[in-house]
């Protein structure tokens, strides 16, 4: 079995080839690692954080991973119970460990489950430290070596925490829990059946919230759903945010490192705009400076925001690994991606849902405000202006990336919809940015034979304009019909 890392860790269908002899080849691997980077002289045992998500069994593999870790002389704390992830990278570095692995496969589909490999700071493992995990699963097999549960507990070389207490003592430095108390939050959260259930509520309560939850039973198969914190799967948040009673919607996905929010009317509020709103107030309320990091498949508000304030900007292919790597060496003040995943100055470099959730309600709370009139404020400033957003996933025979984004620079359109082109760029794929400030991004995925086109623009009917360009440019390069998106 060929075991690959994605840009987030090893994700596999269960029982095909996500088993728990795959789970302990690789956490043998991965100790094997991890004691590869001890120091000769280091006399004490590395430490590592093992966590897992409400997904099928990710209780008894995180169970197999701390098994394998202690029969390797790793001392393993494993979560007592079901946590986000965020919660348990904090965990990594609250408890000065050496790494860590979460049991999770976030916020894909019921049947896949997954490990995500972190390092010592708490954000996702350096690519290099992923391949060389790989290379010795590739490396003649031996059997992982492996210690019963009960003797690991018995001799301490596998203790059992709750990680909450000390990330919340960690948030209460991010966020004014006072602040949101003052404000009388009435707030619905939909946990999708996922790790962020009882955390955010509790977190929220504790901030003078009065909070109804969702979806928070253990449920290992997600009832059916796709836990994605996006509107189409987030309808029983959207009718009960229309019921007027309530000031915020919150939700977050499988493992509580994305975050999707609603407003009172039943809005859903995308992670474009959450980012826009939360760079907004950090800096003109907060008081609050430093970079700005966002993927090449995110809003051009931030850009309009960093312009504003005089912030500097990056933009990165798309994976928060790319923003961990700015968050280490640089003063970050927002990190995000389209996809949900943002952190913050001060925070771990790591997608955080949670503290984003919280952060949210300080902001509504401080502002008396709902995030739907925030956002149209802020867009119906002449120095930012209103923007749409849409992607379209498209199925696509096989073809090589490499070949596909050499074609698109080669035939680059001047005008895309009547547009014309100001700036085509390859950060990862191809993107095309008008005269207008709108942009078209076609990007191969790396691991399946599907198309990702992605649009912003002026007007939804301009997106759409662009996602149909988009479809029908490079579906002619790759012979194959074009598929016209659905609004």
């Amino acid at each position: 079995m060929t075991i690959h890392f994605g840009t987030d860790g090893w994700r596999a269908v269960i029982s095909d080839e996500f088993t728990f002899d795959n789970v302990r080849k690789v956490s043998q691997a991965i100790a094997e690692e991890v004691n590869a980077g001890r120091r000769s002289d280091d006399e004490t045992p590395p430490k590592m954080v093992v966590g897992f998500d409400t997904r099928f069994l990710s209780d008894r593999y995180a169970v197999a991973v701390a098994e394998v870790l202690a029969a390797n002389g790793i001392e393993a704390d494993l979560t007592q119970a079901d946590a986000p992830t965020p919660i348990v990278s904090y965990a990594i570095v609250d408890r000065r460990a050496a790494a860590g692995v979460m049991i999770t496969a976030s916020h894909n589909p019921p049947r896949y489950n997954g490990l995500k490999l972190k390092a010592a700071y708490g954000g996702s493992a350096p690519p290099a430290m992923a391949k060389a995990v790989e290379a010795r699963l590739a490396a003649p097999e031996t059997a992982p070596r492996r210690v019963e549960i009960e003797t690991a507990l018995a001799s301490g070389q596998v203790r059992r925490f709750d990680p909450l207490p000390a990330y919340e003592a960690h948030v209460r430095r991010l966020v004014d829990f006072d602040l949101i108390r003052r404000g009388g939050l009435r707030v619905v959260v939909d946990a999708m059946y996922g790790a962020g259930r009882i955390h955010l509520r509790r977190l929220l309560e504790d901030a003078g919230c009065d909070v109804t939850e969702l979806r928070s039973e253990m449920n290992p198969g997600f009832n059916g759903i796709h836990p994605e914190p996006i509107a189409r799967h987030l309808g029983p948040l959207i009718d009960a945010m229309r019921s007027g009673v309530y000031r915020l919607g919150l939700a977050t996905d499988g493992d509580a490192d994305r975050i999707g929010a609603v407003d009172p009317g039943g809005r859903f509020i995308d992670p474009h705009g959450i980012m826009a709103l939360l760079l907004d107030y950090l800096v003109n309320d907060r008081g609050l400076r430093g970079s700005v990091v966002k993927t090449v498949s995110t809003t051009q508000i931030l850009n309009r925001l960093a312009q504003r304030y005089d912030l500097p900007l990056h933009e990165t292919p798309v994976g928060f690994n790319y923003i961990s790597d700015w968050m280490l060496h640089e003063q970050v003040l927002l990190g995000g991606e389209e996809s949900g995943g943002i952190s913050m100055l001060g925070h771990i470099p790591e997608g955080d849902g949670v503290l984003m959730a919280l952060l949210l309600a300080e902001m509504v709370a401080a502002r008396q405000k709902t995030l739907s009139q925030m956002l149209d404020e802020l867009m119906d400033a002449p120095d930012i202006g209103h923007f749409h957003y849409a992607r379209l996933d498209q199925p696509v025979r096989p073809f090589t990336k490499a070949d596909l984004v050499e074609a698109l620079l080669a035939t680059a359109p001047a005008a895309i919809d009547g547009t014309p082109v100001h700036e085509v760029n390859s950060r990862d794929g191809v993107k095309y940015i008008l005269q207008d400030d709108s942009w078209l991004l076609i990007r191969p995925s790396g691991t399946e034979p599907v198309l990702r086109i992605y649009a912003e623009a002026r007007s939804d009917a301009q997106v759409q304009g662009l996602l149909t360009a988009g479809a029908v440019l490079a579906n002619a390069l790759l012979d194959s019909p074009a598929e016209v998106p659905a609004r």
